[in-house]
């Protein structure tokens, strides 16, 4: 009991990006950029949608909102503490500090990955079921898989925190990551980890192989239905309208099989910036760049904004 109230007075020690002295001003100026970027280009993912009736109201753009509003809170999880040790000689992190970072880390982390099955599941329906999508796809059963996947992600991560903070912490302090990850916890701790570890390998790999077994489902019933169609016009606009969401899916899961299904796979800190700092940046510019409905919206609200200035 002393040695665990030992851990929670003094928390725990933040090892950082790289462990190379020297190059911290040019790590903390590009990690705020991207982190700059991720929240502006997501915020105006979230305004352009809410200001817009029609994007709205349309099912693939209602469930992007919130996944930008999971970007936003999934980079916020971990950056700002990562740019205070950037600049800081203090690098520790308070041990509620670091139990309260694994929790929102792990509900954005998993609501990005609900609602891209979502996301996933709305293409499946609108390419592969189009006459039954309005009634399948309505504004009362989207709400229920949004409300569904925070509930869900809120619930799961809960499990975590609860059962780190029955672990003893009596040898070294110093997390070698720059966020506080459930694994490197558990490396650190003298307890018996055994229950915990279990958790992880069984209902933390279902956590991201069930949604990314929907996912891959829904796209090759959408692969199939696209190759029956005579029309090559069909085809393209089909496989474009899933092109963005592939993407991001691709960039998302790659990264998180990398780091959480590969144990052997050495240093994870690069590809763990992958899934939390780059792709919550990229993933507007992905939804956007090609998207004219978006660039629309865009116009509409610029045209709005000029008027109300005149």
């Amino acid at each position: 009991m002393e040695k665990r109230n030992e851990t929670f007075v003094s928390g725990f020690i933040l090892q950082g990006i790289f462990n190379q002295a020297g190059h911290e001003s040019f790590i903390f100026s590009i990690l705020l950029f991207m982190y700059l970027l991720s929240l502006l280009g997501n915020l105006l993912i979230v305004l352009l949608i809410g200001c817009d009736a029609h994007l709205l109201h349309t099912p693939m753009y209602f469930f992007l909102s919130h996944l930008a509003v999971a970007d936003m809170g999934f980079a916020s999880s971990t950056v700002p503490i990562t740019l205070h040790n950037l600049v800081s000689w203090d690098k520790m992190i308070s041990y509620g500090g670091c139990l309260s970072q694994t929790y929102f880390f792990l509900v954005f982390g998993n609501c990005d990955s609900f609602l891209l099955a979502a996301m996933a599941y709305d293409r499946f329906i609108a390419i592969c079921h189009p006459l039954h999508y309005t009634a399948l796809m309505n504004p009362k059963r989207c709400l229920l898989m949004v409300s569904a996947c925070w509930l869900l992600a809120c619930l799961h991560s809960f499990l975590y925190p609860v059962m780190l903070s029955r672990l003893s912490f009596c040898a070294s302090r110093e997390i070698p990551h720059f966020f506080c990850d459930v694994n490197p916890l558990l490396a650190l701790s003298c307890s018996d980890t055994t229950p915990l570890r279990m958790l992880v390998m069984t209902e933390g790999m279902f956590d991201i192989l069930g949604p990314f077994f929907l996912i891959m489902v829904s796209y090759a019933r959408i692969f199939f239905t696209v190759m029956r169609t005579p029309s090559s016009s069909s085809k393209r606009k089909a496989f474009s309208t899933c092109g963005s969401h592939l993407t991001v899916v691709i960039l998302f899961y790659g990264t998180l099989i990398w780091v959480y299904l590969l144990p052997t796979s050495g240093n994870k800190t690069l590809v763990s910036l992958m899934y939390t700092v780059v792709a919550p940046m990229l993933n507007p510019f992905i939804y956007s760049l090609r998207n004219n409905e978006i660039k629309g919206a865009l116009r509409r609200l610029v045209g709005r904004i000029r008027v109300s200035l005149q």
